[in-house]
């Protein structure tokens, strides 16, 4: 049950661009209220040349923190006072604390996406990932993929200034994990072909398939996916995303969106925030 809002409610806010389809509003607001922890969570949808005002208002507004979501999770982190060991391996923040006034970066995206494969039964340990987009989400994914054992894993990325966080990933992965890591062009899409037909997980990180890119998809073709292997899409709004259409119809034995994902590291964001485990049973996205 709700506590009412009184003079000493905390806040903790989403920073993102677009904002409106997310559900962390709905996961944080039902676990405070559970918690019984005076507190509420809102979406703030910020303009990229807003993004400094925005995070200065955690400090004037003494803010809890905030989930830091696409465009920011790597523009944000020149913005905060500290960065947690983890995100500044991987380079990006999607949770922010603020320590009376001092504002912490965090990454729990990798986390959350291991726990959502574990949930549905699927172990990375001694498997082969074929993993697109190595951005906000898909660099915590991979880093956290090596570390729990991954065998292999083939990196395709457009060539985009993200390009060179990439293969800095690569070289991350191969030089401090047992996992053997190589980067390919996303413009290849005959080795992109090649090495899903190869792999026991398709990763999807890109942000195709959701908001103005909805109808969106880098593999629109059933014959690409075999059988035995998880197709996961990080995108969690639509819950079915066009990817996952393809994939269900190559009759994927695993097809998974992004709300497992969402849910476990924003329970780890949760404990961050507040010092308190995220009740996790009847949350629903």
């Amino acid at each position: 049950m709700f506590m009412e809002i009184d003079g000493h409610t905390k806040l903790v806010g989403l920073i993102a661009h677009p904002a409106g389809h997310s559900k962390s509003p709905a996961m944080h607001n039902a676990a405070f209220a559970q918690t019984e922890i005076n507190a509420r969570f809102l979406a703030f949808d910020v303009e990229p040349d807003q993004l400094p005002d925005a995070v200065n208002a955690l400090r004037a507004f003494k803010m809890l923190g905030a989930s830091v979501s696409m465009p920011f999770k790597q523009a944000v982190i020149p913005l905060l006072d500290h960065v947690d060991k983890t995100a500044e391996l991987v380079g990006a923040v999607n949770t922010v604390v603020n320590h009376d006034g001092e504002l912490t970066g965090y990454t729990t995206d990798g986390i959350g996406f291991v726990a959502a494969l574990t949930d549905d039964g699927v172990s990375l340990a001694g498997q082969t990932m074929t993993l697109a987009g190595v951005g906000g989400a898909g660099t915590p994914i991979a880093i956290q993929a090596a570390l729990s054992g991954l065998k292999t894993l083939n990196v395709f990325n457009i060539n985009d200034p993200s390009v060179k966080n990439a293969r800095n990933i690569v070289t991350i992965i191969n030089e401090q994990t047992t996992c053997h890591a190589t980067f390919y062009p996303l413009e290849d899409r005959d080795q992109f072909k090649q090495s899903i037909a190869a792999s026991d997980v398709y990763t999807d990180a890109t942000g195709l398939g959701m908001g103005k890119l909805i109808d969106k998809t880098l593999v629109d073709d059933p014959s690409w996916f075999h059988q035995d292997m998880t197709v996961f899409d990080t995108v969690y709004a639509p819950s079915v995303t066009k990817l996952m259409g393809v994939a269900n119809a190559a009759h994927v034995a695993h097809v998974i969106n992004g709300q497992g994902m969402l849910l476990n590291q924003g329970a780890a964001a949760f404990k961050l925030w507040t010092g308190q485990e995220m009740p996790l049973k009847d949350q629903a996205l």
